[in-house]
């Protein structure tokens, strides 16, 4: 697991598309720790297993990943190219500290900047996400937009709403994001079970009207 609090960048040094789907080459400073062979690590929010151990170049390390089909097909990564920054996290430990919320790396989709609210010297963005992630956000509620663990300020129909400190902008790369950008969404874990037990195995959910209401979010 992780836990969504981004204290290093990477950058996309190759990416190459496999058998199996697509090699991904990162490079990352050395202050993010050393790599091995195995360990889970998060790019942009999606757990991907190192497939060899980091070797040094220069004054980073480089660190290769796999992707396959399956997540290619739920998240952002196929569209990385080379020069790309993004957000890396290494797996949390026991004992830990968690500063986000539990973030699993497991990404739901992909969802769509649509606007971006400056004004009053804030920032607040606004996303369309696939309509049926929308009933597991709930304002105040837990998400995690391409690995960075935020509070949801507000959702409404399928948009969801994120407002933005200047700690997050000044530590992330959020603060580059344009609209039109595709974001890897995952919801939180404990809002995806607690609706699903509601939706498919608690006594009302034996009613229509009852599984309606929870996919329109009501």
């Amino acid at each position: 697991m992780f836990t969504g609090l981004i204290r290093h960048r990477g950058h996309v040094s190759a990416t190459t598309t496999t058998a199996t789907g697509l090699r991904l080459t990162l490079s990352v400073p050395v202050a993010f720790g050393k790599a091995g062979r195995g360990d889970s690590i998060a790019v942009n929010g999606t757990c991907l297993t190192a497939v060899e151990d980091a070797r040094m170049v220069g004054d980073r390390q480089v660190i290769l990943f796999d992707a396959i089909p399956e997540t290619l097909s739920l998240s952002t990564l196929g569209f990385l190219v080379q020069g790309d920054t993004v957000h890396v996290e290494s797996s949390a430990r026991v004992g830990d500290p968690v500063h986000g919320h539990v973030v699993q790396g497991h990404v739901d989709g992909i969802a769509v900047v649509r606007e971006i609210d400056t004004s009053g010297g804030g920032w607040r963005v606004r996303l369309e996400v696939p309509a049926p992630l929308a009933v597991y956000l709930a304002p105040k509620g837990s998400v995690a937009l391409d690995g960075v663990s935020l509070t949801v300020a507000g959702i409404t129909g399928n948009l969801l709403e994120a407002a933005l400190i200047p700690t997050t902008l000044a530590e992330t790369e959020l603060g580059k994001w344009s609209v039109g950008r595709r974001v890897n969404i995952e919801c939180d874990a404990v809002a995806k079970q607690i609706v699903r037990y509601l939706m498919h195995f608690s006594a009302g959910a034996a009613h229509p009207s009852a599984a309606s209401a929870l996919h329109a979010g009501r």
